[in-house]
């Protein structure tokens, strides 16, 4: 069984050391707008997800994605090279989707705020469609009771 305190500890040291690689090893414009969000380390620790993001738009994130890919030798070897464990795990590198999920969640809410604006606007001139007060008080006469006996 895998100490996962020992996977954070690894999972956070890889995430420095990638970084540290790509700042210094990678020899290319495109990878300064890349940021790295999260490393995740699997429990046998052979495997390490690397997420990213990218700052621009779609054709620096395609840049972005080419550079890892091309590099991704060099990043692993950086990374064994500083990491004293007997394994070095395997490097996989996904585009981080939080970003454009953030945006979306958003545009949702911002939609809810201009309905619930408008529903407040058509409220404040609307009136009861029967009495301001439709529930009975006790000692009050009703039919009904006179219908049951």
């Amino acid at each position: 069984m895998v100490d996962q305190a020992r996977a954070a500890r690894l999972s956070q040291r890889i995430k420095v050391l990638v970084a540290e690689a790509l700042r210094k090893r990678v020899k290319d414009d495109r990878a300064e707008a890349i940021t790295l969000t999260e490393v995740r380390v699997t429990n046998d620790l052979q495997h390490a997800t690397v997420y990213y993001t990218v700052l621009g738009d779609a054709t620096a994130a395609e840049g972005a994605r080419e550079v890892l890919e091309a590099h991704q030798g060099a990043i692993r070897h950086e990374v064994g090279r500083q990491l004293t464990i007997r394994l070095v795990p395997t490097l996989e590198f996904v585009a981080d989707e939080v970003p454009e999920v953030a945006a979306h969640l958003e545009e949702v809410l911002a939609q809810a705020r201009e309905r619930d604006a408008e529903l407040a606007r058509l409220r404040e001139n609307a009136t009861f469609a029967g009495e301001s007060d439709p529930y009975k008080k006790d000692g009050e006469d009703s039919g009904n009771e006179d219908a049951a006996r």
